[in-house]
């Protein structure tokens, strides 16, 4: 539960939106906890790789993870909720949690990603992750020659 005289941090998105929050809420990011301890904290703290849209979400699962009234089981439920975005926005999530540096974020969105490419073929993962196969016929057989695992 917060009080009145919680201290509030200021984060400047990408694109120059400001979220107001509570420090317990920005300290779940390490990154943001070591500009705070360097004497950042009186100032926003400006966060270049990561947009409004993006901080938005991240800030969302912080407040849910700092609340009080957030429980084990609850919370378990509302991550699974929270995770179901579109693949973008999931990535997009995936960095900044590595970039601020907030494991917990971190580990939710990978396992998600994990289950998302779970079982999959070569080729469906590259439409997921919208890499081009480059390699010609011959190319791509000797590779699957060299790693049997790959056909598994």
């Amino acid at each position: 539960m917060s009080t009145s005289s919680e201290k509030m941090i200021t984060l400047l998105s990408s694109d120059g939106e400001e979220f107001v929050v509570e420090e317990a809420v920005a300290l779940q990011s390490q990154t943001i906890k070591h500009m705070i301890q360097d004497g950042r904290a009186n100032q926003s703290i400006p966060l270049p790789n990561v947009t409004g849209k993006t901080l938005s979400k991240v800030v969302e699962y912080c407040k849910k993870h700092t609340s009080d009234e957030s429980k084990e089981i609850e919370l378990g439920a509302w991550d699974a909720e929270f995770t179901k975005v579109d693949q973008n926005t999931l990535f997009d999530v995936l960095l900044a949690s590595k970039y601020l540096d907030i494991k917990d974020l971190l580990d939710l969105v990978c396992l998600t990603v994990t289950n998302m490419i779970k079982g999959k073929t070569l080729e469906e993962l590259g439409k997921i992750f919208h890499i081009k196969n480059d390699f010609t016929p011959e190319e791509e057989e000797q590779v699957r020659r060299e790693n049997p695992w790959l056909s598994e």
